[in-house]
C-alpha cells in the first residue's frame, strides 16, 4: 500500500505532463508513492505524454467539467492514509512535499502552502491578494493564499469536502469546519513556462466572491455530535439450580 496519493488535475497541459512526472520521481520515492492524474477532458495530447510508471493511475473525464470536480475525484480515489495536492502547471515545486508531510507530522490534519515570492503579474497577485484577505477573514480560515494549490491532508478529512464549482478554493474552509488542524508554510512558486492559465478576473474573483457566501452559509449550519462509548450490560445468569 502507498504511503502518499498525489492528486494532480491535468487540462491541456501537454507541455508539462512529463516534466512534472520526472521532478516527482525525483522528489519522492516511487515506491511509497500513488500518483493520480486526473485528466479533465483535454482537447490536446496531454494524456499521450504522460510516461509510462507503474504508480501512476490515470482518471479520464469523458467531459470537461473543472478543477474542482478533477481535484475531488482524485481525492476520492486515494488509497494512501496521506494526500497531497499539486498543480499540473509545474508552478509547484514537488520538492516541497516532504517538507509539508514532516509539518503534518506535529499533529496537523492539513497543512497548506502559500506562495512567499508568487511568479505572476503584478495585477494578479494585487487581485489573489484582495481575494485571499476578503475570503480568509469571511469564512475564518485564517489561510493567506488558498489559491496555492499545493496542500497535504490526512485522508479523514475529505470527509469534510462537499463537491460544488469553485470547491478547490476553499478547502482548507471546509476541513477546518470539520474540527481539524491547519497549518501553513511557505514554499516556492515558479513562472509557467507551458500552456497558459486557466483562470481570469471573471472566473476567479467574481464566482469566488459568490461562492464565498455559500461556504459561510454552510458553516455557520454545522451541526456536530458525539456518540458515547456503548455501556456495558450485565450478563444473563442462570438461577440457582434448587436442592434434589
Amino acid at each position: 500500500m502507498p504511503t502518499l496519493s498525489l492528486v494532480i488535475p491535468l487540462y491541456n497541459e501537454e507541455g508539462n505532463v512529463a516534466d512534472l512526472v520526472r521532478e516527482i520521481t525525483a522528489a519522492l520515492p516511487a515506491e511509497d508513492l500513488e500518483l493520480i492524474l486526473v485528466d479533465d477532458c483535454s482537447t490536446d495530447a496531454t494524456v499521450a505524454n504522460i510516461p509510462h510508471h507503474s504508480f501512476i493511475r490515470l482518471l479520464e473525464f469523458s467531459r470537461n467539467r473543472g478543477q474542482s470536480a478533477a481535484m475531488h475525484a482524485g481525492i476520492m480515489a486515494a488509497t494512501a492514509p496521506v494526500i497531497a495536492l499539486l498543480d499540473g502547471d509545474l508552478q509547484n515545486d514537488p520538492r516541497d512535499i516532504p517538507a509539508m508531510l514532516a509539518k503534518l507530522a506535529e499533529g496537523y490534519d492539513l497543512v497548506c502552502g502559500y506562495r512567499a515570492k508568487r511568479k505572476d503579474t503584478t495585477f494578479k497577485r494585487l487581485q489573489s491578494r484582495i481575494a485571499n484577505f476578503v475570503r480568509s477573514r469571511f469564512t475564518g480560515d485564517g489561510v493567506r493564499d488558498t489559491g496555492c494549490t499545493l496542500k497535504v491532508l490526512r485522508t479523514p478529512c475529505r470527509d469534510c469536502l462537499i463537491l460544488f464549482r469553485g470547491m478547490h478554493r476553499f478547502i482548507p474552509a471546509l476541513i477546518k469546519g470539520g474540527g481539524h488542524r491547519l497549518a501553513e508554510m511557505p514554499v516556492n512558486h515558479r513562472p509557467r513556462i507551458s500552456g497558459v492559465s486557466k483562470y481570469g478576473f471573471g472566473n476567479r474573483a467574481l464566482r469566488a466572491t459568490t461562492d464565498m457566501f455559500g461556504v459561510k452559509w454552510l458553516l455557520s449550519r454545522q451541526c456536530r455530535y458525539q456518540v458515547r462509548p456503548p455501556r456495558p450490560v450485565p450478563l444473563e445468569t442462570a438461577p440457582p439450580t434448587p436442592p434434589v
